[in-house]
């Protein structure tokens, strides 16, 4: 049989751990997997950023972004490249380029998912300009924001309508608080949402493919220790509707690669924040989860790249309006909103795929964390986060959570 070449490209931005761990482990499977009267192997490479002719052909078949969330020129690339030559990328650029949270929490409200009362409030300060003041002084309606604050409810939180870690969440229990929360925003569009309180657990649910990873998380924690490494944090049915949930946003959207964070309060799971087309993949914050992470990616980009998994270029929400019509309860109507997420993901296929090609990934995994090159990643990216007197101490930190995870996956 001659042998075919699937190429992948990483399209990288600060990341440094997990490209290094994907391209070991990819090397070290050495996959040669019959398709067809041939044999496909993988060759890995990390895109660069260059000027590039729109007619120019691509070399890749799968494309693992990075970078569409915030970096133009490459995703102009990318989406020229999928209409262009059909590869195929995780995430649908043009819906991460569209959808703002307040879109996807709109979304997910009309299909019936209990997404806490969310207002969108306009800006404090605007840049000036002519056409904005004539705007503005013909059609802005003054708003009294303590009603707003009352019609809500206390306690609350705001945070930016797109995004944006770096700007950060308020807690606000009144109004003074909500009224000083809003005038440090400045120039951000920001969100007021109900609190889900008291909540008795906070999950963030990580999807890649039709895999998803439940994680009991807490934001109060400092960054690295906020991914917990407690187990079976979730009965059977709660893990089942999680996942139900999570690959209805992703499919929804487009999104092979997202984040769902989700609280439980009183046996409900109220999802608050699932717009992270781009979510954390570091060691220093997943550490136990990490290789569970690498994995998964493995899994999916593999075989994405073999079965030449064609590109979903436009998002279609009619069949998950056609359930919304149909007479079921929340968790029916979730479970055939799930159906609809893992047929779209061809999940028996990938499951059979993993079976046949890929039955050999759990051990070569657990081989490769312990290895000095796996030490080396968890290091370099250490390095490049903390100060020089706390790169030791971290790096034996993250480096024995990761061999707690190689014993459990033993047992």
């Amino acid at each position: 049989m001659p042998d075919l070449k699937r190429r992948i490209g990483l399209s990288l931005g600060a990341d440094i751990c997990w490209p290094i761990c994907y391209e070991e482990i990819i090397r070290r499977l050495d996959l040669n997997i019959p398709q067809g009267d041939d044999k496909v192997r993988l060759e890995v490479e990390r895109v660069t950023i260059e000027p590039f002719d729109l007619r120019q052909k691509t070399q890749y078949d799968v494309v693992l972004d990075r970078l569409t969330h915030w970096y133009n020129t490459s995703r102009e690339w990318i989406k020229k490249s999928i209409i262009m030559d059909g590869i195929y990328t995780f995430n649908n650029p043009w819906s991460v380029q569209s959808m703002e949270k307040a879109t996807t929490y709109a979304a997910m409200m009309h299909l019936g998912l209990a997404v806490p009362d969310t207002w969108l409030v306009p800006p404090k300060e605007y840049e000036s300009n002519p056409d904005l003041e004539s705007t503005l002084q013909r059609y802005a309606k003054l708003f009294d924001l303590g009603e707003i604050g009352n019609q809500l409810g206390y306690p609350m939180f705001m945070k930016p309508y797109d995004g944006g870690a770096w700007v950060g969440v308020d807690r606000i229990d009144d109004e003074t608080a909500l009224k000083a929360a809003y005038d440090r925003s400045g120039k951000r569009v920001m969100h007021l949402q109900k609190a889900v309180l008291p909540f008795d657990l906070f999950v963030r649910c990580v999807g890649v493919g039709p895999q998803v990873r439940v994680v009991k998380y807490d934001p109060s924690a400092p960054l690295h220790d906020r991914y917990t490494m407690a187990t079976d944090v979730v009965s059977a049915e709660e893990r089942s509707l999680l996942e139900d949930m999570t690959l209805t946003i992703n499919t929804f959207f487009g999104w092979d690669f997202n984040s769902c964070e989700a609280l439980r309060m009183n046996g409900s799971f109220f999802p608050i924040d699932f717009a992270n087309a781009c979510p954390d993949s570091q060691v220093t914050s997943l550490h136990y989860h990490f290789p569970w992470l690498i994995k998964a990616i493995v899994r999916w980009s593999v075989f994405c790249a073999v079965t030449k998994r064609p590109m979903r270029q436009t998002v279609d929400w009619q069949p998950y309006y056609d359930v919304l019509e149909q007479d079921l309860g929340y968790r029916e109507r979730l479970a055939a909103y799930g159906d609809i997420a893992r047929k779209r993901l061809d999940l028996k296929n990938f499951e059979a795929f993993c079976a046949e090609h890929l039955a050999h990934l759990d051990e070569v995994a657990s081989d490769f964390f312990s290895s000095s090159v796996a030490q080396d990643a968890v290091r370099q990216k250490v390095s490049a986060l903390f100060p020089k007197h706390e790169i030791d101490p971290f790096t034996e930190l993250f480096w024995n959570r990761i061999q707690h995870w190689r014993e459990t996956e033993k047992a």
